[in-house]
C-alpha cells in the first residue's frame, strides 16, 4: 500500500474522529477532537508496538529464552531482506500471531503460546514468514494507527449518545455513522494486507500450503474460545482473535474468509508446482 493512501486513509479517520467531536460539542469540540486525534496519531507513531504488546499482555524475549524461535526468525528475514525484528510471545492459549512496530527497523513479530504448541515447524515458518510479509509490506503501523483511531472513535460516539450531543439531525447521525465508517476502513485496509501478508509469507518460507494449514489450525482454534483482547487490536492478529464470540466477534472482524486465504496459498502452490515442470 503506497504513502499516498495510507496519508488518506489516517486523514480520513482523522476526520471522522473531527466529526464526531463536532456532532457532540459543535465547533470547539471538533477542534479538540481534531487536536486528540493528532496527539494520537503521534503517540502511536512511535510507541506502536509498545501499546499493542501490552494490549495483549505479551513480553519481549531474548535470544536464550526462545533459540530455536529466534533461529527460525533470523533465517527467515534475511530470506525476505529485513533486518532482525524483536521478539515476543503472549501468554495467550489461542494461536495465533502478529507483527506490530512504526517500520522495519523497529518491528515486533509476537506469537501466543497456543501456536507454539499446536503447529509444526514447517507451519510456524509459514506463519512468521507471514508476519514477516507484514513488516516488509510496511502494513504494521497503519493498521496501529487506524486501530487506536477506531478504537477512539467508538468510544468519543459512546459519549455523545450518553451526553445527547448537539440538538440537531446530524449529530446523532454522524455518531452512529462514524464507527461504523471507521470499521468499514479497518475492514478495507486488514483484507489487502491480510492477503498481501499471505503471498509474501508464502514467497520468503516456501512453503504456501504449510501456511495454508497453519491457518486452518489458528482458525479452528480462534473459533474455540475467543482471546481476551480490546476488538480494536483485534485486526492486527494473523486470523480473527474474536471467532469464538459469534455475531458480536463477527461484528468486528476486520479478516477476509480464511477459507478465501487458504484457497489462494493453494493455488500458489500449485502455480509454483506448475513452473517448475
Amino acid at each position: 500500500m503506497g504513502n499516498a493512501k495510507v496519508f488518506l486513509l489516517i486523514a480520513g479517520l482523522t476526520a471522522l474522529f473531527g466529526m464526531v467531536g463536532g456532532a457532540i460539542a459543535g465547533q470547539g469540540g471538533a477542534l479538540v477532537a481534531l487536536v486528540i486525534a493528532g496527539i494520537m496519531n503521534f503517540i502511536a507513531y512511535f510507541n506502536s508496538s509498545t501499546m499493542v504488546l501490552k494490549a495483549y499482555g505479551a513480553h519481549t524475549l531474548r535470544r536464550d529464552e526462545a533459540p530455536k524461535l529466534y533461529d527460525t526468525v533470523d533465517r527467515l528475514r534475511r530470506n525476505a531482506g529485513l533486518p532482525m525484528p524483536t521478539l515476543a510471545v503472549a501468554p495467550q492459549p489461542q494461536p495465533n500471531a502478529f507483527a506490530t512496530g512504526r517500520n522495519a527497523e523497529h518491528a515486533v513479530v509476537c506469537v501466543t503460546q497456543g501456536l507454539l504448541q499446536v503447529l509444526d515447524q514447517d507451519e510456524l515458518e509459514g506463519v512468521l514468514a507471514h508476519e514477516l510479509g507484514h513488516i516488509r509490506n510496511k502494513d504494521m503501523l497503519l493498521q496501529t494507527v487506524t486501530a487506536s483511531i477506531s478504537g477512539a472513535l467508538v468510544n468519543l460516539a459512546h459519549i455523545g449518545m450518553y451526553t445527547g450531543g448537539r440538538d440537531n439531525s446530524v449529530g446523532p447521525l454522524a455518531m452512529i455513522l462514524a464507527p461504523v465508517a471507521a470499521m468499514i476502513m479497518q475492514f478495507a485496509i486488514s483484507r489487502t494486507r491480510e492477503f498481501g501478508a499471505d503471498r509474501a509469507g508464502a514467497q520468503i518460507s516456501g512453503k504456501p500450503l504449510a501456511l495454508a494449514s497453519a491457518l486452518a489450525k489458528l482458525q479452528a482454534g480462534a473459533n474455540r474460545a475467543p482471546m481476551s483482547i480490546s476488538p480494536a487490536v483485534a485486526p492486527i492478529a494473523q486470523v480473527n482473535p474474536l471467532s469464538a464470540l459469534g455475531g458480536i466477534g463477527k461484528l468486528f472482524s476486520t479478516h477476509p474468509p480464511t477459507e478465501e486465504r487458504i484457497r489462494r496459498l493453494q493455488e500458489l502452490a500449485r502455480a509454483a508446482q506448475e513452473s517448475r515442470q
